[in-house]
């Protein structure tokens, strides 16, 4: 018979391949973490009580923990321990110098991002940047990545976001501005 949420969301990886990666179905993780005091427990916690029960890269204890947090109510999706975080990303007919301009000029991002104000903490050049954003409170995380000598593929991840509200507000505006900047690049 299968366990029943308390509260949260089912995880996204399926039960099968949880069971050849761990041993257990979610459900067996689920009743087990139960048993083992699991909805009083921190991450950290949670995320101990497996590395010393069971024989599972540090990866799966992580990817348990947090699918038992959901699935019980104790995190939302996109939660992190600083706040919400999403991610976004977009392939582009562009060399990846091409996209990483667009970011890295003020006047270039002027074109297509709809807040272009924003500072750059950190950069390799073709390859990420770390970002304030211009609330001042958020940070962004922008990769390149060459796909072939005519594509791309720009990825961004926003943290520290306030809410699961302003987590999907965040989902639905990179979205949009993605696609403003694909259109702004391709011929």
């Amino acid at each position: 018979m299968a366990q029943k949420r308390v509260g949260g969301t089912m995880p996204q990886i399926g039960d099968d391949a949880v069971r050849r990666r761990t041993g257990k179905n979610w459900d067996e993780w689920f009743v087990l973490l139960d048993r083992a005091g699991g909805k009083t427990m921190d991450h950290k916690q949670i995320v101990a009580y497996i590395g010393t029960h069971f024989d599972l890269s540090g990866w799966w204890r992580q990817m348990v923990t947090v699918a038992y947090e959901q699935a019980r109510g104790l995190r939302d999706v996109h939660e992190k321990p600083a706040g919400y975080e999403i991610g976004r990303s977009k392939t582009i007919g562009v060399p990846v110098a091409t996209a990483y301009e667009a970011w890295s000029n003020l006047r270039s991002r002027r074109r297509w991002l709809q807040d272009p104000e924003l500072t750059i903490r950190k950069s390799t050049p073709n390859r990420s940047m770390r970002i304030t954003w211009g609330d001042g409170k958020t940070h962004v995380n922008v990769m390149f990545y060459s796909k072939d000598a005519d594509r791309c593929q720009v990825a961004v991840q926003h943290g520290k976001l306030s809410s699961a509200a302003a987590a999907e507000k965040k989902k639905t505006y990179w979205t949009h501005n993605l696609a403003r900047l694909k259109k702004a690049l391709e011929p």
